[in-house]
């Protein structure tokens, strides 16, 4: 094994990573190993001994926000908040071929129900962003019902709180303007939420000619942010934006300013180049956004072509499976990221996550708000100090105003 970014380059290397935490600790595992890992059970249901039987599971649409209501027999009810700026175009897989599945079974089997939604009507055609959105929606509703019922939060259902307060990064999501305007968006960010750590945007973004959204805004940025926020954690995210050799430069340079993180440096599906610039590089390199497959996770754990796996927690088909990718990264002695879906209660999902990842890093995405009528008895579901306070009542700890749900329309099939 190579002991570049594995090893941090000793103390040169621990220089840089004293805004990034802790040298690279990971270990090799073999693809048994981590397939008994991702098999473990991940939800913690022993409260509930009677079963809960889904009797309705209904779309939503108020403006352009999609809700999940499910109901059980007994009349108890769950609510989830989609994607919406996904299920606005793929909503007919929910409606014609998620929701019916669900439809008078034990929510207590959700876990095994996954799979068998997976197979069911050969919906595994569809996967991709197309279905795992529809199906993380689901999920997170039957979540947030097995949640009142058992009179636990989301983490204590997934292996059990760890942490009240999470430390957040706010990230920007411009790509584009000059670096002077980008500098002076991420002051306000800073100033807005207290924020010890940011993330912006590099790169022309899935560009096939290594050309800058910007000539030279990428080279002028990193040190430039680097000198305004000197104190801060700062990560960078290419979204697919360079050839390997390119990345590598970039990296390098992201490596003199002390960044913690470089996310998504190539192509997002391109592994084998990922893998080929994150061993080039003592930075740590972060993928997994865009990846569906937990097969895919599963290669990019076990070739190290990663040092920080990112499932999306709609993209990737919800809190079950993006909790196998973070059980099998931690098996490996790597880091885990959600990354944060820009839609609907995106900033409260990632929270909940991490409430209860055994190894996450040291801040989490938050992209803002969303404009849907939300409160907690527990948390304000705001930024102060940097910090969120992940709610602790039943389920999401949320209640969506109920004007606002009767407001909203059934979607039909």
């Amino acid at each position: 094994m190579r002991l570049r970014r594995r090893s941090f380059l000793g103390a040169t290397a621990m220089a840089l990573s004293s805004r990034r935490g802790r040298a690279d600790q990971g270990r090799d595992v073999s693809m048994e190993e981590l397939d008994r890992v991702a098999r473990e059970p991940v939800l913690r249901l022993e409260g509930l001994g009677s079963p809960v039987e889904i009797a309705s599971m209904e779309l939503l649409r108020h403006g352009r926000e999609y809700l999940v209501r499910v109901r059980d027999r007994g009349g108890a009810e769950g609510m989830s908040v989609a994607n919406s700026m996904h299920l606005e175009h793929t909503y007919p897989i929910f409606v014609n071929r998620v929701a019916p599945f669900f439809r008078g079974k034990d929510a207590r089997l959700l876990e095994n129900l996954l799979w068998e939604l997976y197979r069911h009507r050969d919906n595994y055609k569809y996967q991709g962003l197309a279905l795992w959105v529809c199906v993380a929606a689901a999920e997170f509703a039957v979540l947030d019902l097995l949640g009142k019922h058992s009179a636990q939060p989301i983490g204590d259902l997934l292996g059990g709180v760890r942490r009240r307060e999470v430390a957040v990064y706010r990230a920007s999501g411009t790509r584009g303007n000059t670096p002077e305007e980008e500098v002076e968006d991420l002051r306000r960010l800073v100033a807005e939420s207290g924020a010890k750590a940011l993330k912006f945007r590099l790169g022309g973004r899935m560009r096939q000619d290594d050309a800058d959204s910007l000539p030279g805004r990428t080279e002028a940025l990193i040190p430039m942010v680097r000198a305004a926020f000197p104190d801060l954690t700062l990560y960078a995210d290419a979204n697919s934006s360079y050839s390997v050799a390119k990345a590598i430069e970039i990296g390098r340079l992201m490596e003199e300013h002390g960044y913690a993180f470089f996310e998504e440096p190539c192509r997002f599906d391109h592994l084998g180049d990922t893998k080929a610039v994150a061993d080039a590089l003592t930075i740590p390199v972060a993928n997994g956004e865009q990846e569906a497959s937990a097969y895919g996770f599963r290669w990019m754990i076990a070739h190290r072509a990663v040092d920080v796996v990112q499932p999306d927690l709609h993209y990737h088909g919800g809190f079950i499976r993006s909790m196998r990718v973070a059980r099998m990264a931690d098996a490996a002695g790597m880091k885990c990221t959600p990354h944060m879906s820009g839609s609907g209660l995106g900033y409260l999902d990632a929270a909940h996550f991490v409430s209860c990842l055994p190894n996450p890093v040291e801040f989490t995405e938050f992209k803002g708000n969303a404009g849907i009528p939300v409160r907690s008895d527990t948390s304000s579901l705001v930024v102060e100090h940097g910090v969120v306070q992940v709610p602790s009542g039943p389920g999401f700890g949320i209640t969506i105003d109920p004007a606002y749900v009767n407001e909203a329309q059934v979607v039909r099939a």
